[in-house]
């Protein structure tokens, strides 16, 4: 497929920042639903720090309200680890987590204005001409004249983009899928009860939060 950089990456970022795959667009119930790498009730492997693991607890937690530090911390690591396995899970389709929430955000809201996108990704726009170009050198994307201003170009996803997409999340969703079935009946009852506070924790603030 020839686009460059590194190991895709799910729609993680900072709040409110990257859409990611697994973001708006993709399909729900595809492959796996929902699920957790090492989900609830896998033990204290949540809680423990690989050697050298830049998620590992390093200290106090800072200001989390009334939470529990140690929660806090699991909860971080747990996110962390899980984060790294579907990025692997994906990793062959050779695409930054830059690029591939671009692709995300595209297929979101496209077509779009360069600085449009640049601005759902909080990036610049020289930033985001930088990550589209090997995007469009692979064929992922497309620009086309803005109808409203000519001087513009509006830019969606190809059939090739759309594909790379669906892959990217078949991907996950089958090792989510895997996991999951792992787990006892118990643990996939408190995984589904945890996905709605999961989902609450994963939107973006609001003013003020």
């Amino acid at each position: 497929m020839g686009a460059a950089g590194g190991p895709g990456a799910p729609g993680s970022g900072a709040a409110g920042g990257s859409a990611g795959p697994d973001g708006p667009g993709a399909s729900a119930g595809r492959g796996a639903g929902v699920g957790a790498s090492g989900a609830a009730g896998h033990g204290a492997a949540v809680g423990r720090s690989a050697p050298g693991d830049p998620a590992a607890p390093s200290g106090p937690v800072g200001d989390a309200a009334t939470a529990d530090p140690a929660v806090v911390a699991r909860l971080r690591l747990a996110v962390a680890r899980l984060h790294r396995r579907l990025v692997q899970a994906s990793s062959g389709q050779g695409l930054t987590y830059g690029q591939l929430s671009a692709l995300a955000r595209i297929e979101q809201h496209g077509p779009v204005r360069l600085g449009e996108l640049a601005g759902l990704e909080r990036v610049s726009a020289p930033s985001m001409t930088r990550t589209l170009a090997p995007l469009g050198a692979a064929g992922l994307i497309r620009r086309t004249p803005d109808p409203v201003d000519r001087r513009s170009a509006l830019i969606e996803l190809t059939g090739e983009g759309a594909h790379v997409l669906d892959e990217v999340r078949r991907e996950r969703s089958e090792l989510l899928a895997a996991r999951i079935e792992a787990l006892t009946p118990a643990q996939r009852a408190a995984l589904e009860a945890a996905v709605p506070v999961l989902e609450t924790l994963a939107e973006e603030p609001g003013p003020g939060r």
